[in-house]
């Protein structure tokens, strides 16, 4: 038997449908999903299987123009994230077409590409009539050279075997870097404040969502199988540590009710998760907190 393994890199702008994508390949739901923009700060890996082909996917926090030192070390984790790669995709939005940003990482892509295949997935496409698409193709490969173009709806699987099977088929022959069972090299005390995070981010509509982490600071293995897990929520200032409590707690009672059954279900277990918020007005300019996220607080300079 030939096996083939391999790092796949999903880059694109923001909310381009990259983590939609990542959890139909993987089939579970390991990078969180919002409509909010810059949801995924980590380089969350899915592992996935096609044959005897094993697809490590790196999903890369989304490509914008960063104002912040945390919007740097996003951008510089996912620059990074595509450099790592055996094969990039890149994701673009159909409705959205070439923008500005789509502009930005073409450049990009032609500094790092290298001699890597590049293919081009259009996502989205049930937005747009035929025509639109072939002269967006058209276009984007005018610019640059892509191996392989597919269309696909990440949200509603279509396109998406194809371009799995082209994935397997593509990356380079060698053993597989994980065993067959496992969808996720992040920790899981990680994937579960992806949880609690992703929850929050639904739930709070303002810009709040940026100026707030989760980090999970103890796990506690039971007896009886279950798990005890104590979350902690960093805001920046006293006045969002009152948006996330809510009402009498309403709001963050929501939250850790959903985030617990979620990681409930996802372990196949009971869990017990207690959460509770705590100010520090410089979060962002901790080292610490950078490495809890995945990302090089160094990457934050310049």
């Amino acid at each position: 038997m030939t096996t083939r393994a391999g790092f796949i890199a999903l880059i694109g702008e923001p909310n381009a449908g990259k983590s939609t994508l990542l959890n139909h390949m993987v089939g579970a739901k390991v990078s969180i999903v919002t409509h909010k923009v810059q949801t995924t700060r980590a380089r969350i890996r899915g592992v996935a299987m096609e044959g005897d082909s094993q697809l490590v996917f790196i999903d890369t926090p989304g490509l914008f123009k960063p104002r912040r030192r945390l919007d740097r070390a996003m951008v510089a984790a996912a620059w990074g994230g595509a450099a790592d790669a055996d094969i990039i995709v890149m994701m673009i939005e159909a409705h959205r077409g070439i923008t500005e940003g789509v502009e930005r990482i073409l450049d990009g892509l032609g500094e790092i590409a290298g001699d890597r295949p590049v293919a081009l997935a259009i996502n989205k496409i049930d937005r747009v009539k035929a025509e639109v698409l072939l002269s967006l193709t058209e276009t984007l490969n005018e610019k640059f050279n892509f191996v392989k173009t597919f269309m696909i709806s990440a949200e509603k699987g279509y396109g998406v075997d194809t371009l799995r099977q082209w994935l397997g088929e593509t990356l380079p022959e060698g053993p597989w870097l994980y065993p067959e069972d496992q969808i996720a090299d992040l920790p899981m005390r990680m994937i579960a404040a992806e949880m609690t995070r992703e929850k929050l981010t639904l739930r709070l509509h303002q810009e709040l969502p940026y100026q707030l982490t989760v980090e999970t600071e103890n796990w506690e293995e039971r007896k009886d199988g279950s798990a005890k897990v104590d979350q902690v929520i960093y805001v920046s200032r006293d006045g969002h540590k009152g948006i996330v409590l809510g009402h009498k707690g309403e709001t963050i009672k929501a939250v850790s009710k959903a985030s617990r059954e979620e990681l409930s279900e996802f372990l196949g277990r009971k869990v017990h998760l207690f959460l509770q918020v705590r100010v520090r007005s410089n979060w962002q300019d901790e080292a610490e907190r950078y490495s809890e996220m995945g990302l090089d607080f160094k990457d934050g300079n310049g």
